[in-house]
């Protein structure tokens, strides 16, 4: 099994990331901090599948709201080729600074 790899963001404005491995992956976490609650708008994770559209999932989503710290755990690690992404958005209109984490980890590589 691969090393655990990280994808990050941070910022105060908007969340719009993409992690792209290029490479078979899985993902086993999602996690976010924020500076302070009331960070309005939805968290969301959506699977952009290598295969098309038609794959497409939405993989998360949480009301950021009441939010300063959640962590997201797959039950079991969710696995993906390597032409699979995975694209974050929130709106973040209260301008809450923030840092986004996810842990995956290649396969085969």
């Amino acid at each position: 099994m691969g090393t655990a790899r990280f994808h990050r963001a941070t910022g105060a404005v908007a969340i719009s990331s993409t992690l792209a491995p290029g490479v078979p992956w899985q993902l086993e976490s999602i996690s976010i901090h924020l500076s302070a609650a009331g960070g309005a708008g939805t968290l969301t994770a959506t699977l952009d599948h290598g295969s098309g559209s038609t794959y497409d999932l939405l993989v998360m989503s949480k009301d950021m709201t009441a939010v300063i710290d959640y962590i997201w755990h797959c039950e079991r690690p969710m696995e993906f080729d390597k032409n699979t992404e995975l694209d974050f958005a929130w709106a973040n209109a209260g301008g809450k600074t923030y840092g986004l984490e996810v842990t995956w980890k290649g396969l085969g590589v």
